[in-house]
């Protein structure tokens, strides 16, 4: 295995591309449990008929484990998106589409969205009664069995040379509620402290989702705390000032 360049590095996992492979190696120590699980997650949302890259093998690469997957020639939407601000509205357009149709499809085998929503809450350091608050307020919202990324944002998505969009990174997928998702790809432009584009995202969810603006707004305190468990100090400060926001505005 020859890895020509590094693509990217992320939190304890560095990307590297191998001809027509991209290779995602995680650090030394990194759960065995979650790779496997990433795998599983992706080779399962590849049957739903999504433009993904496929996985072609888990192996490990001097001793550290990797997922081996298709390279996918492009750019990321997230690129496109600086190079290009006048197209900014476009490419806001094309990335609420493909949100939705991911929200089309239905993926049983996936964790629920909710059951993970309630263990990241338990393990917060909010206190009791904030805890208790938020896991009644979740257990309150609609269930649905909806293909959920968890971490959609610009940056996980490639357009293909031939203009094909695809999704990658599906580490924290699940099946739930849409509007939960859309929170969280929400607040994920608020952290990068881009309040105009989360703005503009919001609505354009809403609109072309027939979804209630105040909808959305109901998940993202439940979102933040349970997101606020893995942030880094920063995050875990923004995402928290979130938890106490009832009728957000």
């Amino acid at each position: 295995m020859t890895m020509e360049r590094i693509i990217a590095v992320r939190n304890r996992k560095t990307i590297y591309r191998d001809g027509d492979k991209c290779i995602k190696v995680f650090d030394e120590g990194y759960s065995k449990a979650d790779i496997l699980n990433e795998a599983l997650n992706q080779a399962r949302v590849e049957e739903t008929g999504l433009h993904i890259p496929r996985i072609l093998e888990v192996t490990s690469v001097d001793g550290k484990w990797a997922i081996v997957s298709e390279f996918i020639k492009g750019k990321t939407l997230a690129q496109l998106m600086q190079e290009n601000p006048d197209d900014t509205e476009k490419y806001l357009t094309m990335f609420v589409d493909l949100q939705l149709e991911m929200h089309q499809k239905t993926c049983p085998m996936l964790s629920k969205l909710k059951e993970k929503m309630n263990r990241k809450i338990s393990q917060t350091e909010l206190d009791a009664t904030t805890r208790y608050d938020l896991h009644t307020r979740l257990e309150s919202m609609p269930k649905h069995n909806k293909l959920c990324h968890g971490d959609f944002n610009p940056s996980n998505i490639i357009i293909a040379e031939d203009g094909t969009p695809y999704i990658l990174d599906w580490s924290h997928a699940t099946q739930g509620n849409a509007s939960a998702d859309a929170a969280r790809t929400y607040l994920l432009f608020c952290l990068s402290g881009d309040m105009e584009t989360a703005q503009k995202y919001l609505e354009l969810f809403c609109k072309k989702s027939d979804t209630a603006r105040q909808y959305v707004q109901k998940w993202m305190p439940i979102v933040a705390a349970s997101q606020s468990v893995k942030g880094n100090a920063n995050e875990q400060e923004f995402l928290l000032s979130w938890v106490n926001v009832v009728d957000y505005q």
